[in-house]
C-alpha cells in the first residue's frame, strides 16, 4: 500500500488504492492493527473519491436546442436520466 496523500492522487489512482484495500480487508489475512490502519486509509480515499465525483458532477452541463434553433447549455437536472 502506498503512503501518498489522496490530494496527490488522481481519482483513478485513489479508486485503485481503495479497491486494493477492500480486497485486502476481505481476504481476512491481515493483522488487526494493519486492518484498522487500512480501514482508516480507505475512509479517507472514499471521501476523496466522493468529493472528486461531486465536483465533476457540478461541472456537467447539458446542451439544449433553444426555440430559435440556437444551442445553449444549462445545468444538468438531477431528476433527468
Amino acid at each position: 500500500m502506498t503512503t501518498e496523500e489522496p490530494q496527490e492522487l488522481s481519482f483513478e489512482e485513489a479508486l485503485v488504492q481503495l479497491e486494493n484495500i477492500v480486497r485486502e480487508l476481505e481476504s481476512g489475512r491481515i493483522k488487526l492493527d494493519d486492518a484498522v490502519t487500512a480501514y482508516e486509509k480507505a475512509v479517507t480515499l472514499k471521501k476523496f473519491c466522493e468529493h472528486k465525483l461531486h465536483a465533476a458532477q457540478l461541472k456537467i452541463e447539458k446542451i439544449e436546442l433553444s426555440p430559435d434553433g440556437s444551442l445553449q447549455t444549462a445545468p444538468l437536472d438531477k431528476t433527468e436520466e
